[in-house]
């Protein structure tokens, strides 16, 4: 009754009303566009081939499409193109000085660097839509192959991913959580209902042991409470803050804390991973129609593949460092920390404390890449060798962004209501007071 009470509390702001419905409707028209289908493909065998397909790299890209690619709409793409832009221009950032300069020009150069990476997607957008073209007709899913059909093919898909691209911009801006984010989320949630269907019908047939069946159902609740568990857990650095007189009053003399929290890069690891992995599958997809020996190397990227599993743990670990490392820059947060008089007891400011952020960032960021790395490898192995014919909804990597979104999302909104007086729906008190004109 206490959640109950709380979650009324959502509707008495008015502004997190207006951008809860404001996301509700942009998800409206992302998964509309979900169910318009390219023309010239056979539904058919477009069907079949992706049931035997399900649970490989192109099943996963499949989920996070929420079913784009399966019905090839006009959203098969989706917001791949512009999660794999952003990775390269963040990693370029980083790496050529004009770049590095403009990320820190304040809002101007990240107003610049947002414009290379859309004219970066577009790119992405029109080289993975020809990829889907000549797959549809090597695989024999479309019934007048072409140029005629490849043109229509990458035009429709490229403005389709321009347009995901928008409106993930538009929920980041307008409404709650991060676009990209909650795009994948909606994407993954859309496809439970069919896993679900799917689970129990392959029960009832005997394809699937009840005792896998069960296997199945612990070994996500494990999971989503590991997921929710290490997502909450954080190293609290302390602070102290200088006594100053300025004029006739005394400033400072109180302690705080700086919380670093094991995964400080949410799933973002997980999903750049996975759209990184993605790229050199679509690349064998085309040169496996005209070179059938590269079936080899295709096979090496099958999900339960070793290859692919170790390929996966590295990027995730890498991209979890990579991560944190532009959230987090021991050398600003220290130079903040010494122009508002507040320093680490035992450490001396400056660089010292700069040098004592890194160790930290450093250790605590270990065992979260590692924990992020397992949730998503662990089943995948798990499932290749119990050869399980299961959805996979399933897997580590849907069950970690579904639970990690949700978590950042309910924060956000927690973060509203607290600043307009309101007690957030994840505690369990009553109402402090009623909203401020």
């Amino acid at each position: 009754m206490v959640m109950l009470h709380n979650l009324k509390n959502i509707f008495l702001v008015e502004e997190l009303r207006k951008k809860l419905a404001y996301t509700l409707g942009v998800l409206i028209i992302f998964r509309l566009g979900h169910h318009i289908p390219l023309p010239g493909i056979d539904p058919v065998k477009l069907l079949q081939m992706m049931s035997g397909a399900a649970g490989g790299i192109l099943g996963y890209l499949d989920i996070v499409s929420g079913g784009a690619l399966r019905r090839f709409a006009i959203f098969a793409l989706g917001i791949g193109p512009y999660i794999s832009a952003s990775i390269m221009v963040q990693l370029l950032s980083m790496m050529l000085p004009q770049l590095e300069a403009l990320s820190k020009e304040g809002e101007v150069g990240r107003q610049k660097l947002n414009q290379y990476t859309r004219y970066l997607t577009l790119g992405l957008a029109l080289v993975q839509g020809f990829g889907y073209s000549v797959y549809a007709e090597s695989i024999g899913l479309v019934s007048t192959p072409g140029w005629v059909f490849r043109a229509t093919t990458i035009l429709i898909l490229t403005v389709g991913a321009l347009f995901v691209m928008w409106l993930g911009e538009q929920i980041t801006a307008r409404g709650i959580g991060n676009g990209s984010s909650i795009l994948i989320f909606s994407s993954i949630v859309a496809g439970l209902p069919v896993a679900l269907s799917k689970l129990f019908t392959e029960l009832r047939l005997g394809q699937i042991l009840p005792i896998i069946g069960i296997g199945l159902g612990i070994l996500t609740l494990l999971v989503v409470i590991a997921v929710i568990y290490l997502e909450k857990g954080e190293r609290k650095i302390p602070v102290h803050y200088a006594k100053r007189v300025i004029g006739n009053r005394m400033y400072g003399g109180q302690s705080s804390f700086i919380p670093l929290k094991i995964n400080s890069a949410g799933v973002i690891p997980v999903i750049f991973a996975g759209s990184m992995m993605s790229l050199p599958f679509m690349v064998l997809n085309a040169l496996v129609a005209r070179w059938p020996w590269f079936t080899i190397a295709q096979e090496w990227l099958s999900q339960g593949s070793l290859v692919y599993n170790i390929c996966l743990a590295g990027l995730i670990i890498f991209f979890a460092y990579f991560w944190t490392a532009i959230m987090f820059n021991p050398t600003e947060l220290a130079e903040n920390m010494r122009k508002s008089g507040g320093f680490i007891p035992g450490i001396r400011p400056g660089k010292r404390t700069a040098e004592f952020f890194d160790y930290v960032l450093t250790r605590v960021g270990f065992p979260g890449a590692v924990y992020l790395a397992s949730l998503v490898i662990v089943p995948n192995l798990l499932g290749a060798f119990f050869k399980l014919p299961a959805a996979y909804i399933f897997s580590g990597t849907s069950l970690l962004i579904v639970v990690g979104v949700a978590l950042d999302t309910t924060a956000k909104i927690e973060t509203h209501l607290i600043e307009r007086r309101y007690e957030g729906f994840l505690s369990s008190g009553r109402l402090k007071g009623r909203r401020s004109n």
